[in-house]
């Protein structure tokens, strides 16, 4: 598939399914024996999704999750059956050109409603509410730390999924409360050693993993990872080499485009502006340079 402008999936429309959703940047197709998810070049910031897309964000997001499954269900299984359109239903064989390299076929499972947010440094939300002096999902941390510092051990910082709007920091507590206890401490310990191994792996491709969400569903009351892992989407990596405490290094994810929104005169509600060839070409640059770096493949 061709990776120009002009081969940008936006949406997509397929028949056969028992039932379609649309999530900011996937669209779910429910079928009697699983779900096709495919991940479109749809782009949001701030909760909006923009009307422009990112060329081939949709199969660096497939393809870097499909990596981070396989090397990590020795620690706990996950949803992936394959990414191999052969093995999707019949019924969209005609649209393999489309599906090729974005798309997962995946396990049902029941979606538990808590984002497993994981913070091995103090960055974004975070470290905004230390700077004036709040708490975060619970944590008091010490006085003096500065912007990107690392957090030994990683926090567990859970918050609340929302299909649209921002989603809610919450405490351990509350997700307790959403969950049960078993799953909660289960969920957090999976997610803190996931975090782990994917920092470790990180640094050994001059990357750092800053932090990054999980989620997670049941098969048989069994926890399972679902939807996206370690991605440009879900996590803030930065380049080794530029990091030290004091500033926020550039990211291999949307904060260029963030950063490009912060100079407009628009005030973070939808529609959102069409966007630049230049953001549009550096934001898909640093995608790909990710999934490189990552995965050691290119597209």
């Amino acid at each position: 598939m061709a990776s120009g402008p002009e081969k940008v999936v936006l949406s997509t429309d397929l028949p056969g399914a028992i039932s379609r959703r649309q999530g900011k940047v996937r669209d779910i197709y429910e079928y009697e024996d699983g779900l096709l998810l495919i991940a479109t070049d749809r782009v949001s910031a701030f909760d909006v999704v923009m009307p422009t897309g990112i060329p081939d964000k949709g199969r660096v997001l497939t393809q870097v999750s499909s990596f981070w499954f396989d090397k990590t269900k020795h620690i706990v299984p996950n949803h992936l059956i394959s990414t191999d359109v052969a093995d999707f239903p019949e019924a969209v064989q005609p649209y393999s050109d489309m599906l090729e390299g974005r798309s997962m076929w995946c396990k049902k499972a029941e979606v538990v409603p808590v984002e497993c947010v994981v913070r091995g440094y103090l960055a974004g939300s975070a470290w905004k509410a230390y700077s004036r002096g709040e708490t975060y999902c619970g944590y008091d941390l010490p006085d003096g730390l500065k912007e990107a510092d690392r957090l030994t051990p990683p926090l567990f910082t859970p918050s609340t999924k929302a299909e649209d709007g921002h989603d809610v920091p919450i405490t351990r507590e509350q997700c307790v409360e959403l969950c049960c206890d078993r799953h909660a401490m289960a969920m957090e310990s999976l997610s803190i050693e996931l975090y782990r191994y994917g920092w470790e792996h990180a640094t050994t491709r001059g990357l750092i993993l800053a932090d990054t969400k999980f989620e997670f569903g049941l098969i048989d009351d069994e926890l399972v990872l679902i939807d996206e892992m370690l991605t440009p989407d879900s996590s803030r990596y930065w380049a080794a080499s530029e990091w030290h405490p004091g500033h926020t290094p550039e990211g291999f994810d949307k904060q260029y485009l963030r950063d490009w929104l912060e100079t407009l005169d628009w005030d973070k509600t939808p529609p959102g502006p069409e966007l630049p060839g230049h953001v549009v070409a550096r934001t898909r640059e640093l995608y790909l340079e990710l999934m490189r770096r990552i995965t050691g493949e290119t597209l």
